[in-house]
C-alpha cells in the first residue's frame, strides 16, 4: 500500500510503498478513505509531544473513516463494507491514518452517520471525544446549566459548543472579537477574549460564574477559567499544563479535572469507551444536533506537508482532511 511516511523530526513527507497490514485478533482491516488533521499529528511532527511516544519513521494521523476491508478473530461486530470511523491510531507506536490500510482495534471503531461523508466523518473523531470526555464524563453537564466554552473557535470547542446544547446547556464561549460570527452560529453567546473575565462574569451570571467551565485553551485562559467558575462549580481542562494558581478555585470549593484523550490509545485502557463515545456522536449527527465544519481546500496523500502548513498558519476555515482514497 501507499503511506506518507515521516522519517524524520519537522521533516518532509515521502510517499512510500509499505506492506499492508493484516487484522490481528480483535482487530479490523480499514481501507482509508480520509485523514483528519489535528493540531496534535503537527506537533508530533514537530517533535514537541513526548507524551504521545511515537518514534520516526512513522506514519501519522490519529482520525480516520473507511470501509471495513476484512476482520480479525473477535471483530465480528463488523463485517466488509461496513462505514466506520474512529480515532485509531498515529501516537504510541501505532500506524496512523495517512495510508492506504490500516488495521485497527475494533473497539475504536464506531458507524459512519449516513449524512456525513467520509471527509466529514474523519473530522470528528480526535476532537468529539475530547469534547465529550471534558463535559460529560468528568463534568456530568446537566440541563439548564450555564457552560462556558474557552476557544469555542476551536476544533475542540466547537464540538463542546453544539454538544453542551444538545444537552440542554445555555452555552457561552470566548474567542476573538473575528470569531464571534462562528460561534454565534452554534447558537452559543460570543464572548470576547479581549475583555476581563471577571465583567464576563458580572454581565452574564449576576457575579456567581459559571456551573461548568470547558478551557481548550490552557495557559492563561485556564487561571481566568478558575476565576469565571461558580461555588462548587467545576473547571475541565483539556490542555491543563504549566503551573496554575489554585486558590480562585479552592476559595470557590470548585472541583478540577483533566482530559488526556490519548490514553486509551498509548495504555489499551478505555478503548471501548471511544468507541461508544463515537457512537453517541453518530446519533447526534443524525438527529441535526452536531454539524462538522470543514475547510474547502482539498489535500490528497501526497501533499500532507501542504495540509500541515495550512493547519500551522492558522487561516483554516473548518477541519482541514486529507483525501487518502476517491
Amino acid at each position: 500500500m501507499q503511506a506518507a511516511v515521516l522519517e524524520t523530526e519537522n521533516g518532509p513527507f515521502h510517499l512510500r510503498q509499505v506492506r499492508r497490514p493484516v487484522p490481528g485478533p480483535g482487530q479490523v482491516l480499514v481501507r482509508i478513505a480520509a485523514s483528519g488533521v489535528n493540531p496534535l499529528d503537527a506537533k508530533i511532527r514537530a517533535g514537541t509531544t513526548p507524551h504521545a511516544g511515537h518514534r520516526l519513521p512513522a506514519i501519522l494521523g490519529i482520525d480516520l473513516a473507511g470501509t471495513v476491508e476484512a476482520a480479525g478473530q473477535g471483530a465480528a461486530a463488523w463485517k466488509p463494507g461496513d462505514e466506520v470511523y474512529g480515532m485509531t491510531g498515529g501516537v504510541g507506536g501505532i500506524q496512523g491514518s495517512l495510508a492506504e490500510y490500516a488495521a485497527v482495534d475494533a473497539d475504536l471503531l464506531a458507524r459512519k452517520p449516513v449524512n456525513l461523508t467520509m471527509r466529514e466523518a474523519a473530522s470528528l473523531p480526535l476532537a468529539f471525544i475530547t469534547a465529550w470526555e471534558g463535559l460529560v464524563d468528568r463534568a456530568r453537564i446537566q440541563r439548564g446549566q450555564r457552560v462556558l466554552v474557552q476557544g469555542g473557535a476551536g476544533g475542540v470547542g466547537q464540538m463542546a459548543i453544539q454538544l453542551a446544547r444538545a444537552m440542554g446547556a445555555q452555552v457561552f464561549a470566548t474567542g476573538s472579537a473575528g470569531q464571534a460570527a462562528r460561534i454565534e452560529r452554534l447558537d452559543a453567546v460570543a464572548l470576547d477574549r479581549a475583555v476581563p473575565m471577571a465583567d464576563h462574569v458580572a454581565a452574564h451570571t449576576g457575579g456567581q460564574g459559571f456551573d461548568l467551565v470547558y478551557d481548550t485553551v490552557g495557559g492563561p485562559a485556564l487561571d481566568a477559567a478558575f476565576e469565571a467558575v461558580r461555588r462548587f462549580g467545576h473547571v475541565v481542562s483539556a490542555l491543563g499544563w504549566g503551573t496554575h494558581r489554585l486558590a480562585p478555585l479552592s476559595f470557590r470549593a470548585a472541583s478540577y479535572s483533566g482530559v488526556f484523550t490519548l490514553l486509551p490509545l498509548l495504555t489499551g485502557e478505555g478503548r471501548a469507551h471511544h468507541g461508544k463515545i463515537l457512537h453517541e456522536a453518530t446519533r447526534l449527527v443524525e438527529e441535526g444536533k452536531l454539524v462538522p465544519s470543514l475547510d474547502p481546500r482539498r489535500f490528497c496523500l501526497d501533499h500532507v506537508a501542504d495540509a500541515h502548513a495550512a493547519l500551522t498558519s492558522r487561516d483554516a476555515s473548518g477541519k482541514l482532511v486529507v483525501d487518502i482514497a476517491a
